[in-house]
């Protein structure tokens, strides 16, 4: 049964979202299109990447937990990952966004994306000799920064930085099963020379960077293909 672990911890996450995908209020399937060219988009950076880093053993998986379906390196259960976190992010963002309208923060969300901007940037450049560290600090700061340039901060900037912070707490208990924290042995492993080597848990904490590179390629995508 361990084989079927990723595959089940990836239906118990999206089970919900996409069930109420259907609800009237939101009627999220309306917005699949737009939803899915992002996932696309995100992924087409995302997925090279992560097949290089399997490759380069920068990480690994265990085959033990995984279907044993593989596309380029890469499990199944690794492809379907940015699909179903993905889908589970922006289904909470149009419920935020649904219940809390008039939340809008422009100068606070501006200011937050050229902070985090800079210092992704600054990190990267210390720190490239951790391959792991520079990627993900280098592209997530630099998509940070062109927020402001795009501004974004007028319009969904500060729901997404909130569904960011609200998210945070499920995407680390999911990555927190696949790096160790329930099983014996991890479904996911890092080589820890390739980055910080600090972790949250059993998570190493570019994940959680890696998280916001994922959603700013995503809703950059989406809000601009989204109809009203």
């Amino acid at each position: 049964m361990e084989k079927y672990y990723y595959a089940f911890l990836l239906i118990a996450s999206i089970a919900v979202p996409l069930i109420r995908s259907f609800e009237t209020r939101i009627r999220f399937w309306r917005k699949w299109p737009a939803l899915f060219a992002g996932i696309f988009v995100m992924m087409l950076i995302y997925i090279p990447w992560d097949i290089a880093f399997t490759r380069h053993e920068v990480w690994s998986f265990n085959h033990n937990y995984v279907l044993g379906w593989y596309i380029f390196s890469l499990p199944i259960e690794e492809w379907l990952f940015f699909v179903v976190i993905t889908y589970c992010i922006v289904f909470s963002y149009e419920v935020l966004r649904y219940f809390f309208p008039k939340i809008v923060l422009p100068r606070f969300s501006l200011s937050l994306s050229v902070v985090l901007g800079i210092l992704f940037i600054v990190l990267a450049l210390f720190n490239t000799h951790r391959l792991y560290t520079f990627v993900v600090m280098s592209l997530t700061g630099v998509l940070a920064v062109l927020q402001p340039l795009l501004k974004t901060h007028k319009t969904w900037l500060t729901h997404f930085f909130l569904t960011y912070l609200i998210m945070l707490a499920p995407f680390l208990l999911v990555n927190g099963a696949l790096t160790g924290s329930f099983t014996e042995t991890p479904v996911v492993s890092y080589d820890d020379t390739q980055n910080f080597g600090i972790r949250i848990f059993t998570i190493p904490i570019e994940d959680s960077v890696y998280l916001l590179g994922m959603m700013f390629i995503t809703f950059m995508v989406y809000e601009r293909v989204k109809k009203p």
